[in-house]
């Protein structure tokens, strides 16, 4: 009898370490996952946009995600009440460690610094966009989030 006992504390025994073994992979897996993700996920330094449209309230938004887009729909990132703004009008992309912005072939086109953007360019610090009768001005700096997505802002 105790032969029999002491064969069954040894598989208990050897299944408890095959479990340990297990475990500790598997858990050293999802940490390295884990780890994985956070590298390859670049910081994405925030964008502000200070919007002046024609006939409603100024207001700026903080984006901290990789893309945006701008125009009248309203299932875009950046939605602006303007007849003279195309659905679809603009996209904003973080890419190459810079911001830049493209048209997405927009009906009346969009300005940079009041020439017309007819590629994808880079944005810098205190640029002007112009799409339909809006102005947007661009801030790049670290501090330009607030700390509400949507805050208004009073002339």
């Amino acid at each position: 009898m105790s032969g029999t006992l002491v064969l069954v504390l040894r598989v208990l025994l050897a299944l408890a370490l095959y479990a340990f073994l297990c475990l500790a992979l598997w858990m050293s897996w999802q940490e390295l996952r884990q780890a994985s993700a956070r590298t390859v996920q670049p910081h994405v330094p925030p964008l502000r946009v200070e919007v002046h449209a024609a006939g409603a309230d100024s207001f700026a938004r903080a984006f901290a995600q990789p893309q945006f887009t701008l125009g009248r729909d309203p299932t875009c990132d950046l939605c602006i009440d303007d007849e003279a703004i195309s659905a679809r009008h603009a996209k904003f992309s973080f890419h190459h460690g810079q911001w830049w912005i493209e048209d997405l072939h927009s009906t009346n086109g969009t300005r940079l610094n009041e020439a017309k953007l007819t590629t994808a360019t880079v944005l810098t610090n205190g640029d002007e966009i112009g799409c339909g009768q809006a102005l947007l001005l661009v801030a790049l700096d670290e501090h330009a989030t607030s700390p509400h997505p949507m805050e208004k802002h009073h002339d």
